[in-house]
């Protein structure tokens, strides 16, 4: 079990909040395929606050749980309030964005660009903190500072201190810089530095972020850095079966990194996954929405370009399933999971490595929590199929 606060996840991953991906409908195959734990993509508090459209992704399905709700802003005052108003939603934990490097919110200095501010970036936490109170767990996620400089780490670590002076559960520390964005590899040695310094500090839980790209890219950053606990983002991007082969590792399973997903098991997924953005938001819209999912669900088949192209022209749930029909109509085995990497894979975290058995606590059924008002489900959690 890893614990974050007063919830306790069966497995030491869980799906990152990925700005234009991590809906509902997305969240629910991940958790269908085995993902204990899920983050929103980041909400801007001033959306959430006026209410209308800009509250409508913040509401939850009953089954999306535990979830925490991801915040950014730059007043102390509005992100204490988005807070409140997501506990009042019934999420069951808050993080607040100090990671993305995004270059329009510079001059607000939002997200990772508040790095480079820790008096704001620190009240912030605190504000958010004390509206939170007891009531959830509050987390983080931060990058390893706002560029290479030794300034930038001293800011880093200052920040990184008062999250946990103030009560924090959890910070996850993706190992690129603001300045970098997503370019270049991640430096996993400042997060092996991060658990030296901070490891021991009780109640409070290091996770990592950066380049996880196949299942044993889990295991792999656990084993190198000593994180307990680790952020999936773009690698599970029309790639649900990183969960299910990440479980089957857990579960001594060392062939699972190797087997692909057969091309029925990849149409059911699809199938599943566009009905679900239909309820989330309409048909016109999860059309659009859609084809960048299928595009990247495209590596995993044995005739991936033809796939693409057929889904780039996707509107309608007929024009998708004749997309299926047309693609998917035979089963047959997919393509092994080492070579339906994305393009902006990183090599060096990315070589093909021999799987092997995880040691882990023996693990529930579904994911538990303390109670807060909030209840953990069963049932799709605990699942690995569709």
């Amino acid at each position: 079990m890893t614990r974050i606060g007063n919830l306790q996840i069966d497995a030491p991953f869980f799906q990152a909040g990925l700005a234009g991906y991590s809906d509902t409908a997305m969240r629910l195959v991940a958790r269908r395929h085995g993902c204990p734990y899920c983050i929103t993509e980041a909400m801007l508090d001033r959306l959430l606050l006026a209410g209308g459209k800009g509250l409508k992704p913040a509401l939850l399905d009953p089954q999306d749980h535990p979830i925490a709700g991801q915040i950014m802003g730059s007043e102390p005052d509005e992100m204490a309030r988005s807070a409140e108003l997501l506990l009042g939603l019934g999420y069951d934990a808050i993080d607040v964005n100090l990671a993305c490097p995004v270059k329009k919110i510079r001059r607000k200095f939002r997200g990772g660009h508040l790095l480079a501010t820790p008096e704001q970036a620190i009240a912030i936490l605190a504000a958010v903190r004390s509206a939170v109170g007891d009531r959830a767990p509050c987390t983080v996620k931060l990058r390893r500072g706002s560029d290479d400089s030794a300034g930038a780490e001293a800011r880093f670590h200052r920040i990184y201190q008062a999250t946990i002076d103030l009560g924090y559960s959890a910070a996850v520390v993706h190992c690129r810089t603001v300045e970098q964005k997503y370019n270049g590899p991640s430096r996993w040695p400042f997060l092996q530095d991060l658990v030296a310094r901070y490891g021991d500090t009780p109640g409070f839980t290091i996770g990592g972020s950066g380049d996880i790209w196949q299942a044993q890219d889990i295991f792999r950053m656990i084993e190198q850095t000593g994180v307990e606990l680790v952020s999936v983002a773009r690698g599970c991007i029309g790639n649900p079966w990183i969960f299910v082969q990440a479980r089957a590792m857990l579960d001594g399973d060392a062939a699972a990194t190797g087997r692909p997903p057969s091309i029925f098991q990849q149409r059911q997924v699809l199938l599943e996954h566009f009905h679900l953005a239909v309820q989330v938001h309409g048909e016109s819209r999860a059309g659009v929405q859609m084809r960048k999912f299928g595009i990247r669900f495209a590596r995993h088949h044995p005739d991936g370009e033809a796939v693409r192209q057929g889904f780039i022209g996707v509107r309608t749930i007929a024009d998708w399933q004749a997309v299926l029909d047309r693609h998917y109509a035979e089963d047959g085995p997919g393509i092994v999971p080492h070579q339906a990497l994305p393009d902006e894979a990183t090599p060096t975290c990315c070589e093909p490595a021999e799987a092997h058995p995880m040691q882990w606590p023996a693990r529930s059924a579904a994911v538990s929590a303390a109670p807060h008002g909030t209840t953990a489900p069963s049932g799709p959690l605990a699942s690995s199929g569709c």
